[in-house]
């Protein structure tokens, strides 16, 4: 019963591929949802940028073919060789937030319940069954998907036990016995639709010899009519015959019905996976205390010193010099050229040492024994580097000896040891990724990718896709690890990876976590020709727009784009709106900003959209005025809005925005800048007119009028 309004092949996508035609089918509003059927993506930033937009507005759903397939290269780092191709996909459809499934019938059943199922508001599922193996087996199928069973409360206990043999479950699921008739499921389920920690239902049905399915699925139907859509509810009645004729009516009456309870599991987890993917697009990091400040200066000239003397990796000196200029701590370490000289840096640093040899062809110290722990003193630091000299010498004789580093030994008893790196993919460029760490990282494979750039929201999230999560937050008498730290430490790397084509690969493996926060014990990084290097999939931060602005009086502003993170700013400057200002601005009577619109303001796609806001330099958090321009796919058209705080207007900062978000758009090649105008908005009217927007009154509203500024020829 589900249609297709448009069904169509792209081919081989020399002219038309996945980022236009998301592009239309998002606008398109006879067309529900969207299903993709992907083997390969083209333009990456397009294509993030068109399914961001048509995931905000209707389900995606997509379906990747060739999961299996061999890398592109061998990586050579640790965090190289676990970020594979299958997995960036994964990390860019859920950053988009798109719903994945694995083949085409798990397709068609996610299509059928995102149709006749509303959003989910959590994960909780209670399941109603007359036979309690079926309803062991659903439990089974839920947990394996990370699903939740929900703890229904007393109140809905004690209702069911009034309406329920003395022999039911008395708990989830809810068994109502083999001998069900009709009014016991339409009685049980009107108990589960009200209970407050239940979000959906799952309603089984197997055969007995005393049941009636087909009458059992129409008490089903009434109930749902009669108490309305509090909850979603899904339907499985197994067998033939009779099952047939119900599963008919479930679908005439628009309730999901499925086949197996597996099957009906698989949708609800459906729902709850397409929530989750989709509050990243809506949650609003929070602000944050102090902006961290790289050392891109002395990141750079480390960057160009690799590059200059046409090294494939950095030396581990470089490296940790790499991270310290994005706030990364690093051991205490020394770098030298002799035997005789690691002794002398074991002692300047006194207590237990690490010697690890330096050579550019020796990537993995570990795996030829380069590395020595636990040293105790000089002596002991000497002979530890002659053996191991020695041995190097006899297994890679051939391997160029830069000398030793001597670190000091970091003893955290307690501390977990994580990797956090990034690597590069051919279509999506630079990818974070996070996990378990230590030397067998790529046989415990527990790790997690996300698309830079990211905020405290992704990277906690990023952290939770890992099965170390759960250690991270404390157990028994371990306590927790400093998450915040963690997150940081991921941000800024999304962050380097921005400010540095030329880093291929980075991996800090291990990564020692703990309550007292994190530091980097070794380090890699892998260089690339940056010219050469695949840009980013979602367009980061552009620092460059930031500079000071001067008013007419002389007051001096900073202006630079909108963040996620300026969430609350533009909540504080929507406070203090008089409510003629607020119609002015959204054409409508807001008392607060909702949730969902809050994020469309704050989390931009900087390759379509730019919204540059005002603030005051010595009230850092202060928001007084933003001016935005949202561009259409192909940079025809773009539709500007304004606000200015109201106490900060007739001070000439909405003339000064516009003329900045103006000369945005002729820098970006933008072939027209328009907006419209409500008719009573005389001040805005006059601006745009002294700006030189033409203006006409709108054909369709006569309230309103639009403001047009040509920037090139059509």
């Amino acid at each position: 019963n589900i249609g297709f309004s448009h069904l169509v092949s792209l081919g081989d996508m020399n002219d038309v591929d996945f980022g236009d035609m998301l592009d239309y089918l998002a606008n398109d509003p006879t067309a529900h949802s969207i299903l993709l059927y992907v083997e390969a993506i083209t333009h990456a930033r397009k294509f993030m940028s068109a399914a961001r937009a048509a995931a905000r507005n209707k389900p995606v759903i997509v379906i990747k073919a060739g999961r299996h397939a061999a890398a592109a290269k061998a990586a050579t780092s640790h965090t190289g060789a676990l970020a594979g191709s299958d997995d960036v996909y994964d990390a860019a459809f859920r950053r988009a937030g798109m719903l994945r499934v694995r083949d085409l019938a798990e397709l068609f059943a996610a299509v059928e319940t995102l149709a006749r199922m509303q959003p989910l508001k959590g994960d909780r599922l209670a399941i109603l069954t007359n036979g309690g193996g079926l309803g062991v087996l659903a439990t089974d199928d839920l947990l394996d998907a990370g699903g939740r069973l929900a703890e229904l409360e007393p109140s809905t206990i004690a209702a069911l036990d009034g309406k329920l043999p003395a022999t039911w479950s008395r708990g989830n699921p809810v068994d109502i016995i083999g001998d069900a008739p009709p009014e016991r499921y339409a009685a049980a389920l009107a108990c589960l639709l009200g209970d407050a920690g239940t979000d959906a239902v799952l309603v089984l049905n197997c055969p007995t010899a005393l049941g009636a399915p087909v009458a059992a699925a129409d008490a089903v139907i009434a109930a749902l009519r009669d108490h309305g859509p509090t909850r979603n509810v899904l339907t499985s009645w197994l067998g033939d015959f009779a099952a047939v004729e119900a599963r008919r009516h479930f679908a005439e009456a628009g309730v999901p019905s499925y086949a197996t309870p597996g099957e009906a599991v698989s949708g609800f987890m459906h729902m709850a996976r397409f929530r989750r993917n989709q509050e990243l697009l809506l949650q609003t990091p929070a602000a944050e205390p102090a902006e961290f400040t790289p050392d891109r200066t002395a990141a750079e000239a480390v960057v160009a010193r690799g590059l200059g003397a046409q090294r494939a990796w950095l030396d581990e000196a470089e490296a940790r010099a790499l991270l310290a200029a994005y706030g990364i701590a690093t051991v205490k370490t020394e770098t030298v050229a002799s035997v005789e000289a690691v002794a002398d840096a074991a002692e300047r640093l006194g207590g237990g040492v690490a010697v690890k040899i330096r050579s550019p062809d020796i990537i993995h110290k570990s795996d030829v024994g380069g590395v020595a722990l636990n040293l105790e003193g000089a002596a002991a630091a000497r002979a530890a580097a002659a053996a191991m000299l020695a041995r190097i010498g006899r297994a890679q004789p051939a391997a160029r000896i830069d000398g030793f580093t001597v670190q000091q030994m970091v003893r955290r008893p307690g501390a977990y040891e994580l990797i956090a790196g990034l690597a590069t993919d051919r279509t999506f460029g630079p990818v974070v990724l996070f996990g378990a760490g230590g030397v067998a990282v790529e046989v415990v494979n527990d790790k997690a990718l996300a698309l830079p750039p990211l905020n405290t929201v992704l990277a906690h999230d990023l952290i939770e896709r890992t099965r170390i999560a759960a250690q991270l937050h404390g157990y028994r008498n371990r306590p927790p690890a400093d998450l915040d730290a963690i997150v940081q430490t991921l941000m800024r790397l999304a962050r380097l990876a921005a400010d540095h084509p030329a880093v291929a690969e980075l991996d800090i493996n291990p990564l020692l976590a703990d309550e007292r926060g994190v530091i980097a014990l070794d380090a890699r990084v892998r260089l690339q020709d940056p010219a050469s290097a695949t840009p980013m999939a979602v367009l980061p931060y552009p620092n460059r727009l930031e500079h000071p602005i001067a008013l007419r009086d002389g007051t001096q502003l900073l202006l630079r784009p909108i963040k996620p993170e300026d969430a609350h700013a533009m909540t504080e400057l929507f406070a203090r709106l008089t409510p003629a200002d607020v119609r002015t601005r959204f054409f409508a009577t807001l008392k607060t900003l909702p949730a969902r619109l809050l994020a469309r303001l704050t989390q931009i796609d900087y390759d379509r959209e730019m919204a540059l806001a005002a603030w005051l330099p010595e009230r850092p958090g202060e928001m007084v005025g933003v001016v935005r321009l949202s561009a259409d796919p192909d940079n025809a058209r773009a539709e500007y809005a304004v606000v200015v705080r109201s106490d900060w207007k007739g001070r000439g900062l909405g003339y000064a925005l516009m003329q900045e978000i103006v000369g945005y758009a002729r820098a970006r090649g933008t072939g027209e800048v328009y907006g419209t105008i409500l008719v009573e908005n005389a001040p805005m009217i006059d601006m745009a007119r002294e700006l030189g927007f033409a203006i006409a009154g709108d054909r369709t509203d006569a309230t309103l009028v639009t403001a047009r500024l040509t920037l090139r020829a059509a």
